[in-house]
């Protein structure tokens, strides 16, 4: 059973009941203790042996709401419904011919339809005006395309209640780069994307050294006009592309940077960076990712989400003894990273092309929530260095356990297909792990071929007892937030966890070394995600928010800043008349969008 202390309060039932709750099946859960048992049997009746005894462990894990599953496994776990159990996917490249996008639309369709978000890349798709030569017409451009998908997602929404999500990338070489950064300025455009330009180390380097920058297709047949060789998806090796134009790498810049400052859109991926650090970058090329951007994907890859709740390891919270339990939190992430492993062979997939991709990888993401809240409690403040170096040691625990969980895994389940031992040794992030772990890769082997990723944990946080979320500052002390039920949008009123807690020990008034983010400057954000990076194979899903008063300058630097302290993307969120807000702070009034990566 539950504590008392942490029985479900008003905002934990109505996410329970809207969103995890089976009903309507003759076998109902009558209370979240049965939530747990049904998930509990479920991921546990794939184990060859020991049946029951995994299902009392996966229930003690998720009990108290310790550990807390991605959404879609708490949903559809145990139902017996045609659901996924993964919330995202990577979909396939569009092949750049009528065909081949309305295929890619049908199989958007079908994975939304089964519960999963979608991640495409549209650089495949020739830019406006480019002639198709067989059939004697023009391309109308990828972003042109783009509203069809969001047509579509908004059609499958209207069969459930679950917010649909997407994620657009695009090259930032490509022709239409500017329509691209563009194409979210008014209101009810594209609004069930979130995009991201691929922002290579070329582009960077062009933008210190103030040179001109190529926008450029693939065009093999061109036999007049400048081209030159670039290596281009969908083709095996480089090809040859037209240059479309040249304009200054800085405008390019200066562009993307002026879009997200205005308009909190688009965000930025270090493509290359991503690439580079891929522990499959032997065999993957990778162009996207979900639609929150903690998970870079192949083509037809899936978000495999699970996160530690760090509150629930708070030892002695709010005095001098404070401390966090890691000894409790290894054991956890031991036994969370069977239970994201059964979830493959235990899921629904909408198409079999994602069932391959998850059987040959095994990808999870073992991550965190409750981080600003946990520090709270410790004592320590999320803005300074022993915050920063708190979190960095937590995820560092997380991370290494993971490891060596999987690497007891493989040996007894066996490594995952695509395990290349030499290859897969020289990734740099293999590299970084501590020697015994690296030596046990070589010697057995690893059931996963990526164990860590940090989601943005809306909804299970709000499940938790409103912890905070993800890696996220606390938003503020007590707010109103809009929750999407199966009766519609509903505004609920809530009050951050740690500060419930401290109230709760008849204290007045806020706890010591209370932080939220209306406190921490732009900079400070970055560094705790900087702090956590080189623990997280996949990413992390991270909003650097600034006041709406942020000087441009400085909102600029932001993003250089991110480039050059090693992270995989960048997402700033400045307050504005577009985009809306789903939370809206009562101490001081702020406001902050759902993550996008």
């Amino acid at each position: 059973m539950m504590s008392d202390e942490y029985a479900l309060n008003d905002i934990a039932n109505l996410v329970w009941a809207s969103k995890y709750r089976l009903r309507g099946t003759g076998k109902d859960d009558n209370c979240i203790q049965e939530t747990w048992d049904r998930v509990a049997e479920a991921l546990s009746a794939v184990e060859p042996v020991a049946q029951s005894s995994w299902a009392q462990r996966f229930r003690y894990l998720l009990s108290e709401c310790k550990f807390l599953p991605g959404g879609r496994i708490l949903a559809g776990a145990g139902t017996g419904r045609n659901v996924t159990l993964f919330n995202c996917f990577v979909m396939g490249q569009i092949e750049d011919s009528m065909n081949g996008i309305f295929e890619a639309l049908k199989e958007g369709a079908v994975t939304m339809q089964m519960g999963g978000g979608v991640g495409y890349d549209f650089s495949t798709l020739r830019p406006r005006g480019m002639p198709a030569r067989r059939v004697g017409s023009t391309a109308s451009g990828p972003v042109s395309f783009m509203h069809i998908w969001d047509s579509m997602c908004a059609t499958v929404l209207s069969s459930g209640f679950r917010r649909g999500a997407m994620m657009a990338t695009l090259r930032c070489d490509h022709p239409d780069i500017e329509t691209f950064i563009t194409a979210k300025q008014q209101q009810n455009v594209l609004r069930r994307f979130n995009l991201s330009v691929l922002v290579s180390d070329k582009l960077i380097q062009a933008v210190e050294n103030d040179e001109d920058w190529s926008l450029l297709f693939p065009d093999p047949a061109a036999a007049d006009g400048e081209s030159v060789m670039s290596h281009w998806p969908g083709y095996d090796g480089a090809v040859r592309c037209r240059v479309f134009r040249r304009l200054k790498a800085r405008d390019l810049w200066h562009q993307i940077i002026s879009a997200a400052y205005d308009y909190a859109e688009p965000g930025v991926l270090f493509i290359d960076r991503i690439n580079q650090w891929n522990n499959l970058y032997y065999c993957e090329q990778i162009t996207a990712t979900n639609p929150c951007g903690e998970i870079p994907l192949q083509p037809y890859g899936c978000c495999n989400l699970g996160s530690i709740n760090l509150t629930r390891f708070v030892r002695e919270p709010f005095t001098s003894a404070a401390r966090i339990d890691m000894h409790a939190i290894e054991e956890h992430v031991q036994i969370a990273v069977r239970l994201l492993d059964n979830v493959i062979e235990c899921s629904l997939y909408p198409l079999p092309q994602q069932q391959d991709q998850a059987s040959a990888t095994r990808r999870i993401g073992m991550g965190m929530t409750g981080l600003a809240d946990t520090l709270i409690m410790l004592g320590l403040s999320y803005g300074e260095n022993t915050g920063r170096e708190m979190a960095a040691r937590i995820m560092a625990t997380i991370c290494h356990r993971a490891y060596r969980s999987s690497i007891e895994l493989a040996k007894e389940k066996g490594v995952f297909p695509l395990f290349d031992a030499d290859a897969y040794l020289q990734s740099p992030f293999i590299t970084s792990l501590p020697k015994d772990i690296v030596q046990g890769i070589k010697r057995y082997g690893l059931r996963n071929s990526h164990l860590l990723a940090i989601a943005p944990t809306g909804t299970i946080s709000l499940l938790a007892g409103n912890v905070s979320s993800g890696v996220e500052p606390v938003f503020a002390q007590s707010y109103s937030r809009r929750v999407m039920t199966e009766t519609g949008e509903r505004d609920v009123q809530l009050q951050d966890y740690a500060v419930q807690r401290w109230q709760q020990k008849g204290e007045e008034g806020l706890p010591p070394f209370y932080t939220d983010a209306s406190r921490l400057s732009p900079r400070q954000h970055l560094d705790m995600q900087a702090a956590l990076q080189p623990f997280v194979d996949n990413a992390i899903s991270k909003t650097v928010n600034v006041p709406q008063d942020c000087d441009f300058a400085m909102f600029e630097s932001l993003y250089m800043d991110a480039y050059r302290v090693g992270l995989k993307g960048c997402t700033v969120f400045r307050p504005n008349p577009v985009s809306g807000a789903i939370l809206q702070g009562c101490a001081p009034c702020e406001s902050a969008p759902v993550s996008p990566g």
